[in-house]
This record gives structure tokens, C-alpha cells and sequence, in this order.
């Protein structure tokens, strides 16, 4: 599973953290299991929604490649509710069996190509009981989301304890294909020190996400374009897919 590098240090995982919330997509999460259960949360980053579902009684297990991430997840998690795990989403291998599966925050985007994709979807059937299900979401390439990603329409402020009044914004740094490869540039402002954080996200179309779920052992799957349930259609912003194992 690729990491941006700059997220294995804890300084510019609470960077991320401070700048990324969960709105309507944390409630669909959240709200997705009406009973406890055994949820696998990958690519869970600094634990926004690991943490949410574990305080709703489920069994959460929260895996990430990134160690940054990880120390800020921990830090959410004062009472020891969630197992966490440093690994990628084609390297761990768990004991437990998981009736949910969730990929939150575009993370099924930073398998390059099929081959990624699919050791990372086979891991993760391999991990969970028969039925089960999987959630993953990706922007729909249709609706181009990365023409928006220019410092004019993304610039943004926070305060952050211990660090001050920092800026964000994104710039994009070449569109190829289904691949996109864009900066996140930080600076904070008492020193006026930059920090920067490259990534590269592939924007899969909705039948390649059906296929590689098919090739990985899923049944079949339905498509959501918004997180209100509406269907998926050309024009919506989101590919959500929800297969069973």
C-alpha cells in the first residue's frame, strides 16, 4: 500500500488531521451497522472514523502504513478501544474475521494499478467471514474533482495547539491518464516555514471498481453516488461501492 512519505512523521500527520474532517461521509460509516460487530477500518489514517465506530460498541481494528498517522490515531483513542496495526492493506494478516470492511477518505485511490488493487481487495476477503461487506469510495473520474484543486479555490486556515495559524492549499502537479499527482502545501505562519506533501491518486472508472471486486472474490456489488444512498450515475461526485464477501 503507497504512503506518502511525509505522513509516516507525526508533524505532518496532525497537519493532515487538523485539515481533514468527516462530515456526511462519517455518519454513513457510522451509522452503516445497526448491531455491534466486527468492523476492519484500512487505510484509517489519524482514526477520525475508527475511533466514532469503536465508541458505538463495534470490535474495530484499525490498519494504516503510515506511522504519523497511526501515533495521531492513538492519541483520539485514550481508552484503548481499537486494536491498531502498521501495515499495508496487501501485508497484514490478522487472526480475526471482520464482518465490515471500510476504506474512508478516497484510500482505495492510492493503489496505482491492478495489480496494488487487487492484493490489497484480496487481503482484505481474505480477512473477513462469508457475507460480509466491504465499503470503499473513489471520486468519480467523470466529474474531474482535481480541476477544483488550485491554491485560489483550496486555500485554508487552522489554528493548531503547539503550532500556531497554519495554511493549506493544493496545487496540482500533472494529470496523466487515470492518474493524478498534486502537492498539499503547508505553511505556518509565526515562522513561515513550508511543508510539503506530494501524492498520486489513480481515478478508477465505476465498471474498473466492479471488476476489480469481482477479481478479488467479492460478490456482486452496488454503486451509491452520494453519501444519502442516491444511486450512482455519471454525474455523481462519488463511486461508493458496498460488495459482499
Amino acid at each position: 500500500m503507497p504512503v506518502d512519505a511525509a505522513f509516516s512523521r507525526f508533524d505532518m500527520a496532525r497537519l493532515y488531521d487538523a485539515f481533514n474532517h468527516h462530515g456526511e461521509d462519517g455518519d454513513f460509516y457510522e451509522n452503516f451497522a445497526q448491531e455491534p460487530c466486527r468492523v476492519l477500518d484500512i487505510g484509517c489514517g489519524t482514526g477520525s472514523v475508527t475511533v466514532r465506530l469503536a465508541k458505538r460498541g463495534h470490535q474495530v481494528t484499525g490498519v494504516d502504513p503510515a506511522a504519523g498517522m497511526l501515533q495521531v490515531a492513538r492519541m483520539k483513542d485514550g481508552q484503548g478501544r481499537v486494536d491498531w496495526v502498521h501495515a499495508g492493506a496487501g501485508e497484514f494478516s490478522l487472526s480475526a474475521r471482520f464482518d465490515l470492511a471500510i476504506m474512508t477518505g478516497h484510500v482505495f485511490q492510492v493503489f496505482l494499478d491492478d495489480a496494488e488493487t487487487l492484493a490489497a481487495l484480496r487481503n482484505i476477503h481474505r480477512h473477513m467471514v462469508p457475507g460480509g461487506r466491504l465499503i470503499l469510495e473513489s471520486r468519480n473520474p467523470l466529474a474531474k474533482a482535481w480541476e477544483n484543486w488550485t491554491r485560489q479555490k483550496t486555500t485554508d486556515r487552522r489554528v493548531i495547539d503547539g503550532v500556531g495559524s497554519v495554511e493549506v492549499y493544493y496545487q496540482i502537479k500533472d494529470v496523466e491518464a487515470e492518474h493524478v499527482t498534486f502537492d498539499a502545501i503547508f505553511t505556518l505562519e509565526a515562522t513561515g516555514e513550508t511543508l510539503t506533501s506530494e501524492s498520486r491518486l489513480r481515478f478508477p472508472a465505476a465498471g474498473t471498481i466492479e471488476r476489480l471486486l469481482a477479481e478479488a472474490g467479492f460478490g456482486e456489488s452496488a454503486l451509491l453516488g452520494w453519501w444519502d444512498r442516491t444511486p450512482y450515475s455519471e454525474t455523481s461526485p462519488e463511486i461508493i461501492a458496498i460488495a459482499r464477501a
